[in-house]
């Protein structure tokens, strides 16, 4: 036990192939950022497609919801599989669909009388599409970076999918102002040049996991969720309950902005990208600091960012029919506190588990990420007449989940040992003791 003391202070050296996946993980940047296009795009479109096909808020809230289920069902099979055949036959093929799926739903609004049900269609395609995609990006990077590299890589991902948001509801606006449905036409255009590069230039390390029996692969998945399934359930929730308010106030606010302000697509798609840019710019530092002192600072990040979302949504109904600077300036602080919270989690969970398993692991936070996303918008649709109820309800939720972070994450579990500082374990087991 002395000499495993010894040895926790000593920083541990990046592993041999780290600096050679630089290509690799620009190119593993592009996944997230085209798959987060997939809900972002549209926001500011809603209302244009509204009235165009002359649905209610419910309705057009569901064409985000129609893609984000089948993605949340998706994910987990997509996850497991790639942990039999490998990351890539599951990424490229999958962005290919993602691709076909948009251009579905373009050709349905362009040449159909009635294009609704065909566009839910076409986007329940894509979300098909869209299981196969990010959480296995950051599944990858988990293999690729076994030091605390690992930490930096997937606050880059998370940027990557931060600036996604911050393009997607500007590019949106702006296609818009030409044709209300070329937005569609754009997920084609993306999609099939980064499945090429994926296939082409990702090579996954040699070696690879689950040569196993499938009853192997299955016991050693299980006992990975027996001895973490706590901390694992709650950086889950974290990762959800952060998107879910995060598209839902998104979603609310694009419809307040032209409703109540009168905004055109342009401007509102430049507001709604600010709280968004918070988000992405605060990833890459998050992911930064998380690199030199993961231990230590994993879990308090995520209780600070939480509390920021909290505090953002009791202030937000005060403004947000009222002044949009202040409006913004409050949003803010909950895009800082997202960005916080995310890459957190993202180490945390793709760290979990082995490379044999990180697979379905990842997958399986994805789709609980992808509900969240899918409800935000239609249960902030009743924001527009119980403003109050539904802030402070999302308030009050981002507030619990800070609580049973602080609480229930071992962040010690969470992280294999060689990520682990001196500093992480002189703070982590005080708490220990006393909890018990």
């Amino acid at each position: 036990m002395a000499t495993h003391r010894n040895q926790l202070p000593t920083p541990q050296p990046l592993g041999p192939d780290d600096a050679s996946h630089t290509l690799k993980l620009w190119v593993l940047c592009l996944v997230p950022f085209i798959m987060v296009l997939g809900n972002s795009m549209l926001i500011p479109v809603l209302p244009k497609m509204m009235k165009v096909m002359h649905l209610t808020l419910f309705q057009v809230g569901l064409v985000i919801t129609i893609f984000s289920i089948p993605a949340g069902v998706i994910i987990p099979l997509a996850g497991a599989l790639s942990d039999r055949i490998g990351r890539r036959p599951v990424m490229a093929p999958s962005l290919v669909l993602y691709g076909l799926g948009g251009l579905g739903a373009g050709l349905a609004a362009w040449l159909m009388p009635h294009p609704y049900p065909w566009i839910m269609a076409s986007r329940l395609l894509q979300g098909i599409g869209a299981g196969g995609t990010y959480q296995l990006a950051m599944a990858v990077a988990g293999d690729m970076f076994r030091s605390r590299r690992r930490a930096s890589a997937l606050g880059l991902l998370e940027a990557a999918n931060g600036l996604g948001k911050v393009v997607s509801p500007i590019a949106g606006s702006a296609l818009a102002l030409i044709i209300w449905f070329l937005p569609f036409f754009i997920y084609g255009l993306l999609a099939f040049p980064v499945a090429a590069l994926i296939w082409l230039v990702i090579k996954e390390p040699q070696s690879r996991p689950a040569r196993g029996g499938m009853g192997e692969y299955w016991q050693g998945l299980k006992r990975t969720v027996s001895e973490k399934l706590a901390s694992m359930a709650i950086t889950f929730l974290a990762g959800a309950v952060v998107l879910f308010i995060l598209f839902g106030v998104l979603s609310y606010l694009a419809d307040v902005l032209e409703k109540d302000f009168g905004y055109g697509e342009i401007p509102r798609g430049l507001i709604i990208a600010i709280p968004v840019l918070a988000s992405a710019v605060t990833s890459y530092v998050s992911g930064s600091l998380l690199a030199r002192q993961i231990a230590a600072w994993a879990r308090p990040i995520v209780v600070f960012g939480l509390l920021l979302i909290a505090l953002a949504m009791v202030l937000e109904p005060f403004f947000a029919t009222r002044q949009v600077g202040w409006a913004m300036a409050i949003l803010v602080f909950q895009g800082i506190g997202t960005g916080s919270v995310l890459p957190s989690i993202n180490t945390m969970v793709t760290s979990a588990t082995q490379t044999a398993e990180r697979g379905v692991i990842t997958s399986l936070y994805g789709s609980v990420r992808f509900f969240g996303v899918a409800l935000g918008p239609p249960l902030f649709s009743a924001a527009m007449a119980h403003r109050f109820w539904v802030f402070w309800l999302a308030a009050a939720l981002a507030m619990l989940t800070a609580v049973l972070s602080w609480f229930v994450i071992d962040e010690q579990k969470m992280l294999p040992q060689k990520m682990r500082t001196a500093s992480a374990a002189s703070v982590s087991k005080p708490r220990r003791q006393k909890l018990s």
